[in-house]
Parts: C-alpha cells; sequence; structure tokens
C-alpha cells in the first residue's frame, strides 16, 4: 500500500537557509543564491532552485527529477509575471485600471 505525501512548492523563507545549504550538501553543490523556490514533501526541504535561473540542487537520495521540473515550471512562471508587473508599470496603468480585465481597458 502506498502512502500519499504532501508536497509544497514555495519561496523559501529565511528559516530554510540551512535546509537548503543541507540539501546542497548532499548534491555536492553550492548552495542556491538570492530568491530561491523550494519543493518539500511531508515538510522536509528535498529540492531548491533558484529564481535567477540558476542549476537545482536535489537530495540525491530520493526521487526528485518530478520536484525539479515543477520547481523549474514554477519558476519560469514566476519569472512571467514579474515581466508581466514590471511592463505594466512602465506602461504606467494605474492600479485599479490593472485590476480591470484586459478587455475592458479598451
Amino acid at each position: 500500500m502506498s502512502t500519499i505525501e504532501s508536497v509544497v512548492i514555495r519561496r523559501s523563507r529565511p528559516d530554510d537557509e540551512a535546509r537548503v545549504r543541507r540539501v546542497a550538501a548532499l548534491d555536492s553543490r553550492p548552495a542556491p543564491a538570492g530568491t530561491v523556490l523550494v519543493a518539500e514533501v511531508d515538510g522536509e526541504i528535498v529540492a531548491a532552485m533558484p529564481l535567477d535561473g540558476g542549476p537545482p540542487v536535489a537530495d540525491p537520495f530520493r526521487p526528485t527529477a518530478d520536484l525539479v521540473a515543477l520547481l523549474e515550471l514554477r519558476a519560469l512562471h514566476a519569472r512571467a509575471e514579474h515581466r508581466a508587473r514590471a511592463a505594466e508599470r512602465r506602461a504606467g496603468l494605474s492600479p485599479r485600471l490593472r485590476a480591470l480585465p484586459r478587455a475592458l481597458r479598451a
């Protein structure tokens, strides 16, 4: 019988630093710097990836390939969101106007 594991993809917090360094050490790689996404399984960080596009680190003793793929997908999404917000700011749209659906802005 298999058990269902809880998987969470999120931005790291300051108190995650030691756990991310531990995963990096297990992977024999430097710990990611800057804003980092982490993959947790049942509350344990098993993979991490910097949002700037640097390489991920993952626990080599756990099956993490699918988690790393999720981290990569979430990082792509976060970078796209950041670019969209920056473009809207450059366009000078007010926060109230940005809240309207695009179809109503015309």
